[in-house]
C-alpha cells in the first residue's frame, strides 16, 4: 500500500516547521546573543588568514591585470607567440611573480622608511623630551607673567584638580601589573596579525592564479540558484560594487601618496621639525575622507608647537599650509583621480563617515563611503523602479517645487515672484479646476455608458 501525501497539508507542515525554527533562532538571537557572537568571533579568527588572502588578492588584482595586459601580452604579440593554455599559464605565472615582487618591495619600503626616518624622529622626540618640556614651561611662565588675571585663573584651576590627579596616580600604581599584562597581550596580538598577514599573502597568490575560475564558479552558482533575470541583476550589482570599491580605494591610496609627497616637499622648504614624520601622518590620515587631513593636522600641530613653543608662528604657517593642501586635494587633485566614483553628495559622505566610523572605528571611516555609496545606489534603483511603474519621472528637480500629482502629471506651486503678481490662491484654484475637470470627464463616461445600454436592450436581457 502506497502512502499518499496531500500537497496542501505538506505545505502547512513545512510552513509550521519554518515558523517554529525562525522563532527558536529569534529567541537565541535575543537572549543568547553573547554565545552566538563568541562563536562568530571564533570562526572569524580561524578564517582570518583566508580573509587577509582575499583582501590582498583583491588589492593586487588591478596590478596583475596591468602587468599582463599592458606589458606581457604585447610582448607575446610582438614575439608572435600564439595563444594557448601553456602561454596563458606562463604569462599568469610571470605576472604573479612581478606583482608579488612589487608588493614585497612596497612593504619593504614602508618598513625601511619607518625604521630609517620615523623611528629616529620618535627617538629624538623622546631623548629631547626634557628640553621640550622646559621650553614649554618657560613659555607658560612667560605667558602667565604677562597676563596676571589668566595666571590667577590657572593657579586656581590647578589647585582644584591637583587632588583628583593625586588620587588617579595612587590608583594607577597598583594597576601596573595589569597594564604590563595588557601590553604583553597587545604584543602577542600584533604578532598574531603579522602571522595571519604572511599566511594571507601566500593564499592570495593561489587566489590570483585562479581568479577567473573563482569568478566563473560564482556566476555558475548564481544562474543555478536564481532565475535568469535575477542572476543578471545580481552579477550587475556585484560589478557595480567592485567598480565602486576599487575606484574609490585605489584612487584614495594614490591621492594620499601624492598628498604625503607634497607635504614632505613643502614642510622641508618651510624647515619645520620632523618633516618626514609629519608628512607620513598627513598622508596616512588623508585616506579617511573629509576629516582625514584635519585628524592628522592636530597631532602634527601639537608636535611642532612643543618642539619650539617660542616660535608659535610655525604652527600658524603649518595650519595655513594644511588648509591650502586640503582645498587643493578636495577641489583639484581628488576630483581628477577619483572622479565621481561614489556619486554621493557632501552631506552623505559626512553621514557615511560618522555612521561607519562609530560602528567600526578608523576602518569604518575608510570603507564607509563606498559601502554607503552601494547602499544608496540600491535604494535609488528601487525608488526609480517604483516610479517607473507609476509612470513618474526620476529627476529630483521635478519634485523640488511639486504641489500635487494627478492623472495629468506633476503640478508645481507658483514661485514667490509669480505669487506676488497673481492671485495667492492660484494653487488651490488650480486644484479645484483639475478636480472639476475630472468630475466632468467621469460624468460624461457614465452618460455614454447609460445611453449605450438604453440603445441595446438585448444586453440587459
Amino acid at each position: 500500500m502506497k502512502l499518499k501525501f496531500n500537497n496542501k497539508y505538506l505545505k502547512w507542515g513545512l510552513t509550521a516547521f519554518l515558523v517554529l525554527a525562525a522563532a527558536i533562532i529569534f529567541y537565541y538571537f535575543m537572549f543568547h546573543n553573547s554565545n552566538i557572537r563568541a562563536s562568530f568571533r571564533m570562526i572569524i579568527n580561524i578564517l582570518m588568514p583566508i580573509v587577509w588572502g582575499l583582501a590582498i588578492a583583491y588589492l593586487l588584482s588591478p596590478i596583475l591585470n596591468f602587468v599582463e595586459n599592458k606589458l606581457l601580452l604585447p610582448v607575446c604579440k610582438k614575439l608572435k607567440i600564439k595563444e594557448s593554455p601553456k602561454r596563458n599559464s606562463v604569462v599568469r605565472g610571470i605576472g604573479i611573480l612581478a606583482t608579488a615582487f612589487l608588493f614585497v618591495e612596497l612593504i619593504y619600503g614602508l618598513f625601511y622608511m619607518l625604521i630609517s626616518e620615523i623611528v629616529p624622529s620618535v627617538e629624538s622626540i623622546i631623548s629631547n623630551f626634557d628640553s621640550y618640556t622646559n621650553n614649554f614651561i618657560q613659555w607658560i611662565n612667560k605667558t602667565l607673567e604677562d597676563n596676571p588675571e589668566f595666571s590667577a585663573y590657572v593657579i586656581k584651576t590647578v589647585n582644584n584638580y591637583s587632588d583628583e590627579l593625586e588620587k588617579w596616580l595612587e590608583a594607577l600604581v597598583p594597576n601596573t601589573v595589569g597594564l604590563i599584562k595588557t601590553v604583553s597581550i597587545s604584543v602577542l596580538n600584533i604578532l598574531g596579525v603579522l602571522w595571519d598577514f604572511v599566511i594571507g599573502f601566500i593564499i592570495s597568490i593561489y587566489v590570483l592564479a585562479s581568479k577567473e575560475k573563482f569568478a566563473g564558479y560564482a556566476k555558475k552558482i548564481a544562474y543555478a540558484l536564481f532565475e535568469r533575470g535575477t542572476a543578471n541583476t545580481i552579477i550587475k550589482n556585484f560589478r557595480f560594487t567592485h567598480k565602486t570599491f576599487s575606484g574609490f580605494l585605489g584612487g584614495k591610496i594614490i591621492d594620499s601618496i601624492i598628498i604625503g609627497i607634497l607635504c614632505l616637499i613643502c614642510t622641508s622648504i618651510m624647515k619645520l621639525p620632523y618633516a618626514v614624520l609629519v608628512s607620513v601622518i598627513i598622508g596616512v590620515t588623508n585616506v579617511i575622507p573629509f576629516f582625514g587631513p584635519f585628524l592628522g593636522a592636530i597631532p602634527c600641530t601639537i608636535l611642532i608647537f612643543i618642539v619650539d613653543p617660542m616660535h608659535p608662528l610655525n604652527c600658524v604657517y603649518f595650519v595655513i599650509f594644511i588648509l591650502i593642501l586640503q582645498q587643493f586635494d578636495g577641489n583639484i587633485l581628488g576630483p581628477k583621480i577619483l572622479g565621481n566614483s561614489t556619486g554621493l553628495a557632501g552631506f552623505w559622505v559626512i553621514f557615511a563617515i560618522t555612521l561607519f566610523g562609530g560602528l567600526w572605528g578608523v576602518f569604518g571611516m575608510i570603507v564607509g563611503v563606498p559601502i554607503w555609496a552601494i547602499i544608496f545606489a540600491g535604494i535609488k534603483s528601487f525608488i526609480n523602479s517604483r516610479l517607473e511603474k507609476k509612470q513618474l519621472p526620476y529627476e529630483i528637480e521635478k519634485y523640488e517645487n511639486l504641489d500635487y500629482v494627478d492623472e495629468d502629471g506633476l503640478h508645481d506651486c507658483e514661485l514667490p515672484e509669480k505669487k506676488q503678481r497673481k492671485n495667492p490662491l492660484s494653487c488651490i484654484m488650480k486644484k479645484s479646476s483639475s478636480m472639476k475637470k475630472r468630475f466632468s470627464e467621469k460624468k460624461d463616461v457614465l452618460m455614454k455608458k447609460s445611453s449605450s445600454e438604453d440603445n441595446n436592450p438585448s444586453k440587459k436581457n
